[in-house]
């Protein structure tokens, strides 16, 4: 495979599955416009639009291209006009959200990524309910949150903060920045690692921009002043993905006000809940008012926030919780498909019967 597309992650899943589609060139989204992208290949970068058959299949927002998604085009540059995206190739990870204003529909955020920064400011926009909102959705999205916390050098209370976010961000790593110093980013560089993807989450005016700024050596984003009043201004405005000096690939995000989510992994995000429950008296203890539950004896000994509790049940129901996390489920079974290329035909029928499904 060329040395550009491996420069933009593509990974030999990717390859084995483009085989499907032999008069066909791969590509990755790197931008997004109201109705064309830009994408890499192995020619360089295009500008692309979807085909009319793509588009009528499309059951949901989810099943456009979205920016990190690998996609199929009919060519691999813009001598002949734009190119058109046939395919998108299956998602090893994607970060989602419930598409604003619109009730039965969500929209991929960022895709194919591997790492997930939650950046939190350490301000106004410090929120614990919206960060386990967040944690719950990252957790769902196949790929490996961490929470960065940023503008430090305004926090007076920062051990007692972190505290606080160690409780809800179980299991998570927890970095500190501030854009403030020279080297108030550099804990992040161990993650940003060549042909890894990795995308920054969060609220406007947190600090997103500038810390990819700091990680790229140079200003390639727009940042703004933050407003008077503590909140964010909005700078990003489209969602793009970067390949820095170091060969890390980074995916900026426009802040995002409203996160609602039709699926979550809870069994994480909660996981000190899902292991209080086991020992309630009840199998489907609704961990209320019932006897022997041991989720409220924890609230009860002070083990447990009883706003924590709260934020479970009401994400819980927002997100018709199950305990089982499609994505992962699907990426199993499609990785499992392309371990070997005699896995190509079932891999085939499963794309075909997708398809039909959509």
């Amino acid at each position: 495979m060329d040395n550009i597309l491996k420069k933009y992650g593509v990974s030999e899943r990717f390859i084995q599955e483009a085989t499907l589609y032999p008069n066909l060139v791969i590509g990755r989204i790197c931008l997004q416009y109201k109705d064309l992208y830009q994408a890499v290949t192995c020619q360089g970068e295009v500008v692309a639009e979807i085909s009319g058959k793509l588009r009528y299949a499309a059951a949901s927002l989810s099943d456009y291209p979205a920016v990190g998604d690998f996609v199929m085009l009919d060519r691999s540059d813009n001598k002949n006009g734009n190119a058109i995206i046939q395919h998108v190739l299956t998602r090893k990870s994607s970060f989602e959200r419930k598409a604003v204003g619109m009730e039965n529909d969500v929209q991929v955020v960022a895709a194919n990524i591997d790492t997930v920064f939650i950046c939190m400011a350490l301000n106004n926009d410090y929120n614990l309910r919206r960060l386990e909102r967040y944690l719950s959705i990252a957790w769902d999205s196949c790929a490996i949150p961490v929470v960065v916390l940023t503008k430090s050098d305004i926090c007076h209370n920062l051990q007692e903060k972190l505290t606080q976010v160690a409780s809800v961000a179980i299991g998570v790593d927890v970095l500190v920045t501030s854009a403030m110093s020279e080297d108030g980013y550099k804990s992040i560089l161990s993650y940003v690692q060549p042909g890894k993807t990795v995308a920054f989450i969060g609220s406007s005016g947190v600090g997103k921009s500038t810390l990819i700024n700091r990680l790229a050596g140079r200003e390639i984003l727009h940042t703004s002043e933050i407003r008077r009043d503590g909140k964010g201004r909005h700078t990003t405005t489209r969602r793009q993905l970067l390949v820095l000096q170091n060969g890390g690939i980074v995916i900026d995000t426009p802040g995002m006000r409203e996160l609602g989510f039709e699926n979550a992994d809870l069994s994480r995000a909660f996981a000190d809940i899902d292991m209080l429950a086991e020992q309630c008296k009840f199998r489907d203890c609704s961990h209320q008012s019932e006897p022997g539950c041991a989720v409220q004896k924890a609230i009860q000994n002070g083990e447990l926030m009883e706003q924590r509790l709260a934020s479970y049940l009401k994400l819980k129901k927002e997100a018709k919780y199950d305990g089982l996390n499609s994505k992962q489920i699907e990426a199993e079974k499609i990785n499992t498909m392309f371990s070997t290329m005699g896995g190509i035909k079932n891999a085939r029928k499963f794309i075909k019967a997708k398809s039909k499904k959509r």
